[in-house]
């Protein structure tokens, strides 16, 4: 499963420095693949759309800060647990419902993102 940050982000940041693939973003933010990552060129999202790895992508959330479901990993093979999770006052880094993916995908995921 990928994590999703919910509507009760507090906004106090504490999640986007402990991110080990620059998945997460303060709100109305733009993001791109290549941030904190070794990714260039041409690298195609989740959903079969491909991108340049420095192109800017529009921010999931204006509101509050969000995670990038294509660089999200949950930490694995970095961490235990999910590091955004952990440090949450509020405890609203939770699992994505939507979103289900095995270990498998998401250590794929991170040796596509750090190459």
């Amino acid at each position: 499963m990928a994590i999703i940050i919910t509507d009760e982000c507090i906004n106090c940041g504490a999640c986007e420095p402990e991110c080990p693939n620059n998945a997460i973003y303060e709100g109305g933010v733009e993001w791109a693949i290549a941030d904190g990552t070794g990714v260039e060129g041409i690298y195609k999202l989740e959903d079969g759309k491909e991108v340049d790895a420095y192109a800017q992508q529009d921010p999931i959330s204006d509101d509050f800060y969000y995670i990038v479901p294509d660089k999200c990993t949950e930490c694995m093979g970095f961490h235990e647990e999910p590091q955004c999770a952990a440090v949450c006052p509020v405890d609203c880094c939770v699992d994505d419902p939507e979103r289900r993916e095995s270990e498998e995908q998401l250590l794929g995921r991170k040796e596509r993102l750090h190459l």
